[in-house]
This record gives C-alpha cells, structure tokens and sequence, in this order.
C-alpha cells in the first residue's frame, strides 16, 4: 500500500495539536476546581460517607463563600428535607425562587427545578394546599409528569377522588394496568362514600365505572354484593359474589360469610355450605377455613368440623390449621383430655400470632387486618387476603 508523503508530514501534526488541546483541557479544569471551595469537595465526602449532618454543614459553608452556586442551594434543600428540617427546606428553595437583579437569574429549567422542589418541601411539611397550588402550576410544563404524580398523592391524601380520577387519567401511561386498578379503586371510593350516605343509585353507577375501567376490579363486586343485599335482593346479591371467583380466586374469602347468610336469607343454607367447601377445595385458605369450620359446627356439631379440619390440614399442614385443629378435638374429646389439650392449644396459638397476619405484596408491610390499599406503600390491591404462613409455604 502507497502513502502519500503529505499524509506522514501531518500525522506529528496531529500529535501536537492533539497535545495542546489536553493541556488547555486539564489546566481548564484544575482553574474550575480551583475556583470551587473546599468546603463543597468535603460535603461531597461527607454524603458519599452516609454522613448527611456533616455534609449539611460543608454546604453551608460552600453557600456563604459562594452565595451564587444555584445546585449548592438543590443539595442543601433536599439534604434538609430529608432530614425532616422542612421549614428550612422551603426557605433554601423559596430563596431561589425570590432572587433579585443582585443575584444571577435562574434559568426556566432552574426555576421550573426550584419550583418542585419547593411542592416537595410542602408536601413533606403536611402543607397540603400549598403543595398543590406548586404543582398546579407545573402542570404544562416540562415538569408535568412529576407534577401529576404529587398531585395524586395529594388527592389521594385529602380523599379527593374525583380530583384523583382526573389526574390518574392525564397520566401518560394511565391506560397500563396498574393505572385500571388504582381508578377503579377510587371509583370504589366514591361508590363507599355514597353508599354511607344511601345515594344506591349513584353508588351503583360509580360501581359501574369501576368495573367498566377494570372488569377484575374485586372490590367493585363485593361493594355491588353489598348494595344488592342491603335492598333485599339476594339473589343479585350471591350472583356479584359468586362473580369473584372468575375475577380473582384467591378473595372468594372476603365475600364467604356474606354468601353464607345471604343464602340463610333465602332458606339455601345447605347449597351455601356446598359452595363454600368447593371454594375451599379449590382455593385453600386460612380465612375461608375458619368460615366454613364456624358453619360446619353448626351445621353438622363438632364431629363434623373436626373431621373437615383434620382433612384440611393433612391437604395443607399450617400452624394455623393445627390451631384450629386442636380447637376442633376440644369439642369432641373426654372432659379428662380438655386440660392437656388445652395446653397444647395454647402454645400453638401463641406461635400463629406472628404468622396470622397480611403481607403487602409490593412493601411487605404486615398487618392484622385486611386493607384494599398498604398503610406502608400506598399501593391498592398488593394485599391478598392470605395469612403471612400461606405466603413461606407457597413455593
């Protein structure tokens, strides 16, 4: 292969002019670093040490030598609300805000940044209309999204859930299915709040609406199950709860005891027992174990219980089960076996409080009762009414 011969006159060329332009770089960058104070590079330390006190402290000494640095006066504010000092939070970011012609001009993004930064404070302070009157205003803008998503912990907060409906719906991805879950999850909301004050007929149109935006919504049904018993129509009644099972299986325990006494209204106390033991066949639960023994016991006496417990947990072994077990052999055991049967009982039962609670799926926050939406995370539906012992014996 030839070379032209200028080709090898320009390559030191290149080589020397790709030399300067390092050193204009490196000596660019040590003016910069120079330039900054000492303080800022030891909060930078501090916050990559998990020392947040510390690193608060070096920003604000970075701050009074340089008063002009705008992402000092971010870091500062969210270092403060992070730790809870709210009110000095929206003083930095109010600040920013209010700067004057002495101090250099935020830029639109800058004042946009400044701006949610300050909804954020308000919304941690509990501020809650202040918060909203921020993210108000960021609605249209670049920081939209952001905006729609305080704004709908904000009505959520406040229990406004019309406002939510139509934030939820302006989300650019409100047509995933998490999204269908959380609005037919206000509109159950609203049913309930209308349902308390005996408005049926708007409660049943918001039901509609639920159901309309998520047809496995389960609340929906068992609100729907609800209002036709409370009318005196139980056949309606047992047909919305009986829908669940196609919905979501694993809740046909919420609705057991409601389909029980609704079937007691009509003279089918028998055919409900029926439909309970299928359910418990096909969608083993501790919840549902507990309604169908009750029943049981009254149905068919203490024999009858005991053997459906016996069967139950030698299908699914829980401590749980073994609980309700020993209760069950009380009944039909010999006065003389009571006692230590009794003891026994008790150092199970005392073993099944840590594991008779629910579990949010999505936190793990575990509690007592049942909740549509997680007191830890917020999230509606990540409650499954199964027992946390159900959930380490799932494989």
């Amino acid at each position: 292969m030839v070379i032209e011969l200028y080709w090898l006159l320009a390559l030191p060329l290149f080589f020397a002019l790709g030399w300067v332009a390092a050193r204009i770089d490196l000596k660019h960058l040590l003016k910069e670093s120079r330039a900054l104070p000492r303080s800022y590079f030891r909060g930078l330390n501090f916050l990559l040490n998990e020392q947040p006190d510390k690193a608060i402290e070096a920003f604000l000494e970075a701050a009074r030598v340089d008063p002009e640095t705008v992402e000092l006066h971010f870091a500062l504010g969210s270092l403060f609300r992070r730790r809870g000092e709210t009110d000095r939070a929206i003083r930095v970011h109010q600040n920013l805000i209010d700067r004057d012609g002495s101090s250099p001009q935020l830029t639109e993004d800058q004042r946009l940044h400044a701006l949610a930064e300050l909804g954020e404070d308000y919304l941690k302070a509990g501020l809650l209309d202040r918060a909203e009157e921020i993210f108000l205003k960021l609605r249209g803008t670049a920081r939209d999204e952001e905006a729609l998503k305080f704004l709908l912990e904000i009505y959520q907060q406040e229990k406004e859930w019309g406002k939510a409906i139509s934030v939820a719906q302006a989300m650019p991805n409100h047509s995933d299915h998490l999204w269908q879950k959380a609005i037919a999850e206000f509109y159950c909301e609203l049913a309930s709040s209308e349902m308390l004050h005996g408005n049926t007929a708007q409660a049943r149109e918001r039901l509609g609406e639920a159901l309309a935006v998520n047809r496995k919504c389960v609340r929906a049904a068992v609100l729907l199950g609800e209002l036709e018993f409370n009318e005196g129509r139980f056949d309606p009644a047992i047909e919305a709860w009986k829908r669940i099972e196609q919905q979501t299986p694993i809740y046909v325990a919420l609705v057991a005891e409601r389909l029980l006494e609704a079937h007691r209204r009509v003279g089918r106390e028998e055919l409900a027992l029926q439909l309970l033991h299928g359910y418990l066949e096909r969608h083993p639960s501790l919840d549902l174990l507990d309604i169908v023994f009750d029943a049981e016991l009254k149905s068919g006496g203490a024999p009858a219980a005991y053997t459906l417990v016996r069967d139950e947990l030698r299908r699914n072994p829980t401590l749980l089960g073994l609980d309700k077990m020993l209760e069950a052999q009380i009944l039909v055991s010999p006065p003389e076996r009571h006692a230590d049967l009794e003891l026994i009982k008790n150092l199970v039962h005392a073993h099944t409080r840590r594991v008779a609670r629910y579990r949010c799926d999505a936190c793990g926050f575990k509690a007592r009762q049942f909740h549509w939406r997680c007191p830890g995370c917020g999230g509606w539906e990540t409650y499954p009414p199964k027992r946390t012992e159900e959930f380490d014996l799932t494989p």
